[in-house]
């Protein structure tokens, strides 16, 4: 089966990074290791000292309408109510928006994607790659595949309004997250076509967005190590979403994706891949994107892949009209792969039933599912939501805290109003 699980894979390269044996070419151990020392691994975390090497990154290209969208800066979360009536996939116009820094203007006939690193055959460098243009890929063998991005944040605010726990990040209610279809070339060609050899351990795909610069130290473009297993079996350089070229903001000319893991290992942007014989570490696997908090120890515990959500397509409160059916319809999603259950409460969890299936549902997507409720009392009620994946892994009561608000699997209260 090979290493293609995301925590086991974190969990092993941070601890060789700690014993120096994990190495990334673009930043020093020894910077990493001043801006651990000027603040503590915990208050770098928190972002309040993090900033985009640009001080005023410019807004989002495509046009983030307030029915549509919460905007937070340069990052769009989509309002569910925006999926009701819609089909399985989210439509491009509303699919949520998450930059590191801002979103960056590239010429596709002028991008290169490079390949260079020990894990290649007569090892070229990075100051003479292995370069595909645009063209290129577009001749290689194409793939399809339907699979949603997350940001490991969603549903962060939860943390707070639900928990009454103080977390730091963007406070993303659950709409941090969408289906597309992509399409585009399978990792795995493009690394053979470089002359991958059989020893190679780790990729770390690069970002072409602008260096993100923390505490002084510029921790460079966005990037984050993938064994060379998971980079075999299912990953995409994508170049198209929904059936057309991707939009500027998620990615253009070419992203990376990778199902079911964190969204911080979809690279957008894309524009190099270094490819080792030895274990690789960046930032955003050492540094960032791990859990803090009073449970986990000193030097945290790397985030697994994305766990179970539901959403209702319902705006944030919602009404409804008393002594009327109403159909209640949601969608459920997990890393571990597909939904097998989802239970619906509208009396805040006294009682459950469960939900009808709308439709199939693609291995690395969400289900959809509906149930309907004729309400009888007027005043405040709260609806919930909780799904059990494949595995048998359920939604929880409440959410282990951590500092940075990360992985929120709990049943969201939605609140709603019957007049």
């Amino acid at each position: 089966m090979g290493l293609i699980d995301e925590a086991t894979y974190d969990r092993m390269r941070f601890a060789q990074w700690l014993a120096g044996r994990a190495h990334d070419p673009r930043m020093s151990r020894r910077a990493l290791m001043r801006l651990l020392a000027s603040a503590g691994v915990g208050s770098i975390l928190t972002g309040a000292t993090a900033r985009p090497a640009a001080a005023d990154p410019p807004p989002i290209v495509k046009p983030t309408p307030p029915d549509l969208f919460y905007v937070y800066g340069s990052n769009a979360e989509m309002r569910w109510e925006a999926m009701a009536g819609q089909g399985y996939l989210t439509p491009t116009d509303r699919f949520f928006v998450r930059d590191h820094t801002s979103t960056p203007s590239i010429d596709a006939d002028k991008w290169r994607l490079q390949l260079f690193g020990t894990g290649l055959h007569h090892a070229p460098t990075a100051d003479n790659p292995i370069e595909f243009s645009y063209r290129d890929l577009l001749r290689l063998p194409t793939e399809s595949r339907v699979a949603f991005v997350e940001c490991t944040g969603n549903g962060r605010s939860f943390f707070t309004t639900q928990q009454g726990q103080t977390v730091s990040g963007t406070a993303w209610k659950l709409g941090a997250v969408g289906v597309a279809s992509w399409r585009g070339v399978r990792l795995s060609t493009v690394l053979r076509a470089a002359g991958l050899r059989h020893d190679a351990v780790d990729v770390m795909p690069e970002g072409l967005d602008p260096d993100y610069v923390v505490n002084g130290v510029d921790l460079g473009h966005v990037r984050r190590p993938l064994p060379i297993d998971k980079a075999l079996r299912d990953v995409l350089l994508a170049y198209e979403m929904n059936g057309r070229p991707l939009p500027v903001d998620h990615g253009f000319p070419v992203r990376v994706l990778v199902p079911s893991w964190a969204g911080i290992s979809s690279i957008k942007w894309v524009g190099r891949i270094e490819v080792s014989t030895f274990p690789l570490f960046s930032a955003w696997n050492t540094q960032y994107y791990r859990l803090f908090g009073p449970t986990y120890p000193a030097e945290g515990t790397a985030v697994s892949r994305q766990v179970v959500k539901s959403a209702f397509e319902l705006p944030w409160p919602a009404q409804f009209q008393t002594g009327r059916t109403h159909l209640l319809s949601g969608r459920s999603w997990s890393g571990n792969g597909r939904i097998g259950r989802v239970e619906v409460s509208t009396d805040g969890g006294h009682t459950w039933r469960r939900a009808s299936f709308v439709g199939g549902s693609a291995e690395a997507g969400w289900q959809r599912w509906r149930v309907a409720w004729r309400p009888t009392a007027t005043g405040s009620h709260t609806l919930k939501a909780r799904a059990t994946d494949v595995i048998g892994i359920r939604q929880l009561d409440q959410t282990p805290f951590n500092t940075l608000g990360y992985l929120f699997d709990a049943v969201v209260d939605h609140p709603v109003t019957v007049v």
